[in-house]
Protein backbone atom coordinates (compact mmCIF):
# COMPACT_ATOMS: atom_id res chain seq x y z
CA UNK A 1 0.00 0.00 0.00
CA UNK A 2 1.18 3.63 -0.89
CA UNK A 3 0.04 6.02 1.93
CA UNK A 4 0.62 9.90 -0.01
CA UNK A 5 0.99 12.82 2.05
CA UNK A 6 -1.48 15.55 2.08
CA UNK A 7 0.59 17.44 -0.19
CA UNK A 8 1.04 14.34 -2.58
CA UNK A 9 -2.59 13.24 -2.61
CA UNK A 10 -3.38 17.26 -3.75
CA UNK A 11 -0.90 16.89 -6.54
CA UNK A 12 -2.04 13.43 -7.78
CA UNK A 13 -5.65 14.18 -7.80
CA UNK A 14 -5.01 17.79 -9.72
CA UNK A 15 -2.56 16.02 -11.98
CA UNK A 16 0.24 18.65 -10.92
CA UNK A 17 3.74 18.39 -12.05
CA UNK A 18 4.93 18.70 -8.51
CA UNK A 19 4.28 15.20 -8.02
CA UNK A 20 7.49 13.65 -9.99
CA UNK A 21 7.34 11.03 -12.72
CA UNK A 22 8.78 8.30 -10.86
CA UNK A 23 5.87 9.15 -8.20
CA UNK A 24 3.12 9.00 -10.69
CA UNK A 25 3.91 5.69 -11.99
CA UNK A 26 3.89 4.32 -8.34
CA UNK A 27 0.71 5.95 -7.17
CA UNK A 28 -1.52 4.87 -10.48
CA UNK A 29 0.03 1.42 -10.40
CA UNK A 30 -0.81 1.36 -6.46
CA UNK A 31 -4.37 2.79 -7.68
CA UNK A 32 -5.19 0.20 -9.97
CA UNK A 33 -4.64 -2.28 -7.36
CA UNK A 34 -6.48 -0.71 -4.95
CA UNK A 35 -3.67 0.33 -3.06
CA UNK A 36 -3.48 4.13 -3.37
CA UNK A 37 -4.54 5.70 -0.09
CA UNK A 38 -4.77 9.12 2.21
CA UNK A 39 -5.34 9.52 5.69
CA UNK A 40 -8.47 10.85 6.98
CA UNK A 41 -6.11 13.71 9.07
CA UNK A 42 -5.26 14.92 5.22
CA UNK A 43 -8.82 16.36 5.28
CA UNK A 44 -8.33 18.18 8.46
CA UNK A 45 -5.15 19.36 7.21
CA UNK A 46 -6.61 20.75 3.75
CA UNK A 47 -9.18 22.15 5.75
CA UNK A 48 -6.69 24.27 8.15
CA UNK A 49 -4.83 25.02 5.10
CA UNK A 50 -8.33 26.75 3.22
CA UNK A 51 -9.26 28.48 6.72
CA UNK A 52 -5.65 29.90 6.97
CA UNK A 53 -5.83 31.17 3.42
CA UNK A 54 -2.51 29.19 2.30
CA UNK A 55 -4.36 26.92 0.01
CA UNK A 56 -6.34 28.66 -2.26
CA UNK A 57 -9.39 26.82 -4.03
CA UNK A 58 -12.58 27.78 -5.66
CA UNK A 59 -13.86 24.67 -4.30
CA UNK A 60 -15.03 23.56 -0.80
CA UNK A 61 -13.03 20.88 1.46
CA UNK A 62 -15.29 18.61 1.08
CA UNK A 63 -15.56 19.07 -2.49
CA UNK A 64 -11.55 18.42 -2.79
CA UNK A 65 -12.30 15.33 -0.27
CA UNK A 66 -14.61 14.27 -2.38
CA UNK A 67 -12.83 14.51 -5.37
CA UNK A 68 -9.76 12.81 -4.05
CA UNK A 69 -11.99 10.06 -2.99
CA UNK A 70 -13.40 9.94 -6.28
CA UNK A 71 -10.39 9.23 -8.11
CA UNK A 72 -10.85 5.77 -6.23
CA UNK A 73 -7.74 6.64 -3.34
CA UNK A 74 -8.75 4.52 -0.20
CA UNK A 75 -9.29 7.17 2.65
CA UNK A 76 -7.47 5.65 5.73
CA UNK A 77 -9.69 6.36 9.30
CA UNK A 78 -8.16 7.77 12.26
CA UNK A 79 -8.41 4.73 14.89
CA UNK A 80 -7.26 5.08 18.48
CA UNK A 81 -4.46 3.06 18.00
CA UNK A 82 -3.26 5.13 14.90
CA UNK A 83 -3.71 8.11 17.67
CA UNK A 84 -1.66 6.37 20.57
CA UNK A 85 1.22 5.62 17.88
CA UNK A 86 1.09 9.21 16.84
CA UNK A 87 1.92 10.46 20.20
CA UNK A 88 4.58 7.96 21.03
CA UNK A 89 6.85 8.27 18.09
CA UNK A 90 10.12 9.15 19.12
CA UNK A 91 12.46 11.61 17.32
CA UNK A 92 9.78 13.03 14.75
CA UNK A 93 8.59 16.87 14.64
CA UNK A 94 6.09 17.86 16.48
CA UNK A 95 3.38 18.73 13.54
CA UNK A 96 0.24 17.10 14.52
CA UNK A 97 -0.63 15.96 10.78
CA UNK A 98 2.68 14.84 10.23
CA UNK A 99 2.55 12.75 13.23
CA UNK A 100 -0.83 11.30 12.52
CA UNK A 101 0.35 10.57 8.56
CA UNK A 102 3.25 8.59 9.98
CA UNK A 103 1.38 6.49 12.26
CA UNK A 104 -0.94 5.41 9.91
CA UNK A 105 1.64 4.48 7.13
CA UNK A 106 3.40 2.49 9.97
CA UNK A 107 -0.11 0.60 11.15
CA UNK A 108 -1.02 -0.17 7.77
CA UNK A 109 2.30 -1.08 6.43
CA UNK A 110 2.33 1.42 3.56
CA UNK A 111 5.39 3.17 1.93
CA UNK A 112 5.00 7.03 2.65
CA UNK A 113 4.65 8.44 -0.36
CA UNK A 114 6.31 12.76 0.78
CA UNK A 115 8.15 15.08 -0.15
CA UNK A 116 8.39 16.79 3.51
CA UNK A 117 12.41 16.65 3.67
CA UNK A 118 11.45 16.20 7.81
CA UNK A 119 9.67 13.13 7.05
CA UNK A 120 11.95 12.06 4.20
CA UNK A 121 14.90 12.20 7.15
CA UNK A 122 12.84 11.11 9.88
CA UNK A 123 14.92 8.08 11.17
CA UNK A 124 12.47 5.36 11.45
CA UNK A 125 12.16 1.97 9.42
CA UNK A 126 9.14 3.63 7.66
CA UNK A 127 9.05 2.97 4.25
CA UNK A 128 8.94 5.98 2.12
CA UNK A 129 9.25 7.47 -1.02
CA UNK A 130 9.78 11.20 -2.41
CA UNK A 131 7.54 12.52 -4.28
CA UNK A 132 9.01 14.93 -5.85
CA UNK A 133 10.97 11.93 -8.00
Amino acid sequence: MILLDTHAALWFTLGSDSLGRHSQRIARQALTESQLAVSAVSFWEIALLVVKRRLRTIASTKEIRDLILGTGINGLTLTGDVAILAAELESIHGDPADRFIAATAITHNAMLMTADERLLRWRHSVRRHNAET
